[in-house]
């Protein structure tokens, strides 16, 4: 399947490619972001906004946005690294908190983490992804907590791509009082982070919760982001069946992966059901 890219500028990196049926217009997009959180907070009348920095790209965009619709000095940020997390992903957050002139604090969540483990039932041997959610959970905690001390609203930084596939912790990273990036594809998050000006290192790493050591996303989920996009566009947005999608010549095998992990994850995306019983 032929599919025209357009490029938006990277900051000392070169350029990002996204495909043109993907294509939005940035700085429309930024203004629209802008506003929502400033009106977001107007109403709540918080006084800070709370964010996790992962070193990666979502949350350096956030971070971006933040500080462009409140002003640095109402951008409280945090590092919340476990033992096994990558020196990088560090690096990478600090870079984000200096370019942005934020605060910055750093909270080591293994103890934590170490002791939740501990007191749960032994058994079984400890899987990556329990801890990797334990961790996930922890970090949310964190910041919550953060958010009362600061008089703060924690913001989301789940993309529309991992929302729609599930990739994402329950009350974990999916946690959130607002989430200016919810309903921007992964390629859209990587135009609008390089034409920001995010660091050119985060633009250009590979995707990762950093759950644990070498773990990334497109190697766990079994797809790159363009492709995952491209089919998500069609089965969501445009509401395709599975066959046109496969019609527009994308692997059958992938698009029944995704149309499954879509099914699957349904119950994240709302709020839980309960039986009706008021009139």
């Amino acid at each position: 399947m032929n599919t025209v890219h357009k490029e938006a500028q990277m900051s000392g990196a070169g350029a990002v490619q996204i495909p043109s049926e993907l294509d939005i217009d940035l700085e429309v997009v930024r203004d629209i972001c802008r506003t929502f959180i400033q009106e977001q907070f107007k109403t709540i009348g918080a006084k800070h906004a709370i964010l996790g920095l992962s070193g990666g790209i979502d949350s350096a965009l956030v971070g971006f946005l933040t500080a462009d619709a409140l002003g640095a000095d109402r951008l409280r940020t945090y590092i919340l690294p476990y033992r096994t997390s990558a020196p990088t992903s560090r690096t990478d957050a600090l870079a984000v908190a200096a370019a942005l002139g934020c605060s910055v604090e750093e909270i080591e969540i293994s103890p934590a983490l170490d002791a939740v483990e501990a007191a749960l039932p032994s058994g079984a041997e400890f899987s990556q992804i329990r801890r990797g959610n334990i961790a996930a959970r922890l970090r949310m905690i964190t910041l919550y907590d953060q958010s009362a001390r600061y008089d703060g609203l924690v913001m989301g930084t789940g993309n529309k791509s991992e929302a729609m596939i599930g990739y994402t912790t329950l009350h974990g990273d999916a946690a959130c009082a607002i989430n200016p990036i919810g309903d921007l594809y992964k390629s859209q998050v990587r135009a609008l982070a390089a034409h920001l000006g995010v660091p050119g290192t985060i633009l250009t790493k590979a995707p990762s919760a950093d759950l644990w050591a070498g773990q990334t996303d497109e190697g766990e989920g079994g797809f790159d982001y363009p492709t995952l996009d491209r089919i998500l566009l069609r089965l969501v947005d445009q509401k395709k069946s599975a066959a046109a999608v496969v019609a527009d010549g994308f692997d059958a095998e992938l698009v029944a992966k995704v149309q499954g992990m879509m099914a699957r994850s349904q119950f994240k995306r709302e709020m839980p059901p309960f039986p009706k019983i008021s009139a």
